[in-house]
């Protein structure tokens, strides 16, 4: 605004006024030029981005109302305390080692290191089927260990609900992430066709925010279960 105001001035100096008048151009200038306003900035985000939020916003709801359906169920009494199984702890380690894979993919992006964007995509994917194996194997030990899903157990009692909500919780946390390894995958391929690099990065970062957010809500489920099993 100022810059704007001495260019106007110093245009007023140099012309020659048909007339003269009693007008002090230092003190009224301001008042002569207040109707001019400076554009407000506006916040702007990728269409793609915000419909991408949005989502996780929608995934966020979800287990925010189931984590508060297990607590609610928990405090009615009638509830199984069982360990989680190791291989959620495995678990656990990999998807944070993943989410550090991930952002090392978009960091190489943004360098135009393609040939380290390559490797930590495909570490990034690997690890995360390593994940999913892992959930399968600790579905297996709650199994060996008695805890069911719903219905009744080998020796035709009720099943405890509180091995049900688990169930539910790493399924739902599983179909998820499963939709992030296919987003990786597809990035992937966009990669090793050289579309992604530090003029075009959008993709891959989405893919990102959305790998790190998945990594994020399971490790609150998991400090979740830990404390309220």
């Amino acid at each position: 605004m100022s810059e704007i105001k001495s260019e106007i001035k110093d245009t007023l100096k140099v012309q020659e006024l048909p007339f003269k008048a009693n007008f002090d151009l230092n003190s009224n200038f301001n008042e002569a030029i207040d109707f001019y306003e400076e554009p407000e900035a506006t916040f702007s985000m990728h269409p793609k981005k915000f419909m991408l939020w949005l989502f996780i916003v929608s995934i966020v709801m979800i287990f925010a109302s189931m984590t508060s359906a297990y607590i609610v169920r928990q405090s009615e009494g009638d509830w199984l305390q069982f360990a989680l199984p190791d291989a959620l702890w495995a678990s656990t380690v990999v998807i944070i080692v993943s989410s550090f894979t991930a952002q090392w993919a978009y960091n190489a992006a943004k360098k135009d290191n393609i040939k380290n964007m390559k490797i930590a995509m495909g570490l990034t994917m690997v690890l995360g089927v390593a994940f999913l194996v892992l959930q399968v194997v600790a579905c297996g030990e709650m199994i060996e260990n008695n805890i069911y899903f719903g219905g009744v157990d080998r020796a035709n009692n009720a099943v405890n609900p509180s091995g049900s909500f688990v169930y539910v919780l790493l399924f739902l946390h599983a179909m998820h992430l499963i939709t992030g390894i296919i987003f990786l995958f597809l990035v992937g391929i966009a990669v090793f066709k050289y579309e992604v690099h530090s003029q075009a990065t959008t993709r891959i970062q989405m893919s990102t925010i959305y790998w790190h957010f998945l990594g994020g809500l399971w490790v609150y489920l998991f400090v979740f279960l830990v404390i309220n099993r």
